[in-house]
């Protein structure tokens, strides 16, 4: 499908299956309730295990009326657009959307300008690797539209061919505190070296 045809899927309430720049990830926005719940069913995932948000830029999070510590400001600045998921305190509403029960949420600005321009149209959206909850994330679009053929529950496939880097790292933000929840591009050291 088309970048536009992506973007109308889900500004309407689809969910699709985006390139991200590290796997395939489905998406929903964060607009539409029903689309990010079916993320959670279509996945197996259990709904305590709180999905990420995919933001354009860091304007989105504004908008999203989350404050941004000054820690998180200096990780954001170091390593957006990339592979690092920030955790910070967010409403509670933006939280339950997207399963937290700790009322924060990760962001990311991925390194992707096939990615980044369909959010700059669509707006923040929820993202899952494109997979079975524990299986191996899809790598090409091909083996999105086999793992999910059954459960025809992604409206679209957005094509970017081959995408295989590593996981992000996660990173939670707690005022001046900070601990890596999942390590993964981006090493703990580098990200120690930027909150020395």
């Amino acid at each position: 499908m088309s970048r536009d045809e992506a973007v109308r899927l889900l500004r309407t309430g689809g969910v699709v299956a985006v390139p991200t720049d590290t796997v395939y990830g489905v998406a929903a926005s964060v607009a539409h309730p029903m689309a990010v719940a079916n993320l959670f069913a279509m996945k197996h995932r259990p709904t305590s295990m709180a999905l990420p948000v995919l933001i354009d830029s860091f304007a989105a999070i504004e908008l999203l009326e989350v404050t941004w510590p000054e820690n998180a400001r200096r990780l954001s600045e170091a390593f957006w657009p990339g592979a690092l998921t920030i955790v910070v305190s967010a409403p509670r509403d933006l939280a339950r959307l997207v399963g937290s029960t700790t009322d924060t949420v990760g962001f990311r600005v991925p390194n992707d300008e096939l990615l980044v321009a369909v959010l700059r149209e669509s707006g923040p959206l929820a993202v899952t690797s494109a997979n079975e909850h524990g299986e191996t994330p899809c790598q090409r679009a091909d083996q999105v539209l086999r793992t999910f053929a059954d459960l025809r529950v992604v409206d679209g496939v957005l094509d970017g061919g081959e995408r295989a880097s590593d996981v992000s790292t996660v990173i939670e933000v707690r005022g001046s505190s900070w601990r890596i929840l999942r390590e993964g591009a981006i090493s703990a050291g580098e990200v120690a070296r930027v909150l020395a």
